[in-house]
């Protein structure tokens, strides 16, 4: 907390909430007056204090009226605390990972131009994530030979490994903030291909199956052309011996 003539804010330093659920966001505040029946502001705002974006602001009138709602970007925060009781704590709905931000609460009590605080430091938001994995494929390159390509996010973001038929330790591993892609280069053995990705929330796999097309040789191919046609051939010949005999 930081405090300044009667003034004070109260926020942890960190905060983690999981992907795709929601995360409160504590603020607590004292102020210099024994009661105040004015009007009160809250405000939230993210990536740095006082000129930061405000994502979120409600406005009461008077200690009998409820702290309403003014601003909520994208109608995903939601006022948990009672402002009026010194506390503006807010829920984030639905977390995404552009949520990954420095939360800044204020208050503002209408009056004086000095009844006004802010968190000077915020709150850093962490989302994180088990592991998902995004895209999971076999590819062949110009000079044919073939490839398989795994893709995961996750927070933090998770390691990939391959199993499967023996191959070729050929590969390469890219990433980008939470997601990561595997390439496993060089197949030549047919069968089920295996991606495994794993980080301190979880695990997830995915499979791919490679079968290399692999044309027959000339003599099998007479014979799958050449047997059924010999097989026609004596059918029609027993056909025109029976005509022929009957007649």
């Amino acid at each position: 907390g930081v405090q300044c003539n009667g003034w004070s804010v109260h926020v942890p330093s960190d905060v983690t909430g999981e992907l795709g659920k929601m995360v409160i966001l504590p603020c607590t505040f004292t102020h210099p007056y024994k009661t105040f029946d004015r009007a009160l502001t809250a405000i939230w705002r993210i990536k740095e204090p006082y000129n930061g974006t405000v994502i979120f602001k409600c406005v009461s009138q008077s200690s009998s009226e409820l702290c309403k709602t003014a601003i909520s970007h994208k109608n995903k925060y939601k006022l948990l605390g009672n402002p009026r009781h010194k506390d503006l704590s807010i829920r984030v709905d639905s977390l995404t990972w552009s949520d990954s931000e420095r939360y800044f609460c204020r208050v503002e009590l209408a009056g004086d131009s000095q009844d006004k605080y802010e968190s000077r430091n915020g709150i850093k938001l962490h989302v994180v994530a088990a592991p998902r994995i995004i895209n999971i494929t076999v590819s062949s390159s110009r000079d044919h030979t073939f490839q398989a390509r795994c893709t995961a996010e996750g927070e933090p973001a998770p390691a990939l490994t391959w199993t499967g038929p023996l191959y070729s330790n050929l590969s390469s591993t890219s990433s980008s903030s939470h997601r990561v892609t595997k390439e496993l280069r060089s197949l030549t053995h047919d069968g089920k291909y295996t991606c495994t990705a794993v980080n301190s929330h979880g695990r997830a796999e995915g499979a791919v199956y490679f079968y290399k097309f692999r044309a027959s040789d000339s003599s099998s191919f007479m014979i799958l052309i050449f047997v059924p046609l010999g097989i026609k051939v004596v059918i029609l010949l027993v056909i025109l011996s029976f005509t022929v005999f009957s007649r």
